[in-house]
């Protein structure tokens, strides 16, 4: 499955800039047909605030539609498709606020990401909404999945709840692999 980074084409001249960051029908054209229900947003003020690796199990697995509103972050997803070839491995890429991207992470991964400035900002939307019994998430550092996070030897600020999340060697996936590898897919 695709996990795809786009960059909003950005109208500018003196006085800033506008972007269109959310059409159905264009993203539908990009792949990315999502029917999103919930919007989120989160302020990180330290740099190294890392939150995750997060995901919802079935009935209410989530596909999320990231962006970087104000600062930079290290993105992260994890494949947790049962039976994928690339269950376990990882994908991170850069989203700031200067250039706009947003990564589309498919339903079967886990999330997470570290911020790479303070004050930093992200906003991202969900194709299922948040249900508590259904919430769950993996060790940032699980040496199996091996994150290559950039932190610089510095110990990231964590959730006590992230903190305490179990490696991936204990959870039973729930998720199905459609028969299409990871990958990253730019647009």
């Amino acid at each position: 499955m695709a996990l795809t980074l786009i960059v909003p084409k950005r109208f500018g001249d003196d006085r800033g800039w506008f972007a269109e960051t959310w059409n159905a029908q264009t993203y539908a054209k990009l792949g990315v047909a999502d029917t999103f229900v919930q919007d989120n947003q989160s302020l990180s003020r330290p740099i190294g605030t890392l939150r995750g690796l997060h995901f919802q199990t079935p009935p209410h697995a989530q596909a999320k539609l990231v962006r970087c509103l104000r600062g930079r972050i290290f993105d992260v997803a994890v494949d947790l498709r049962k039976g994928s070839p690339s269950f376990g491995q990882w994908i991170g890429v850069e989203l700031t606020a200067d250039k706009g991207e947003q990564l589309h992470i498919p339903a079967g991964f886990a999330h997470g990401f570290v911020t790479l400035e303070p004050d930093t900002e992200i906003a991202y939307k969900v194709t299922d909404y948040y249900a508590p019994t259904c919430d769950a998430g993996l060790r940032w550092d699980d040496p199996q999945i091996g994150i290559d996070w950039p932190l610089s030897g510095a110990t990231p600020l964590l959730s006590p709840k992230d903190a305490g999340l179990p490696s991936l060697s204990a959870f039973e996936s729930p998720f199905a692999y459609d028969g299409t590898p990871m990958t990253l897919r730019k647009v």
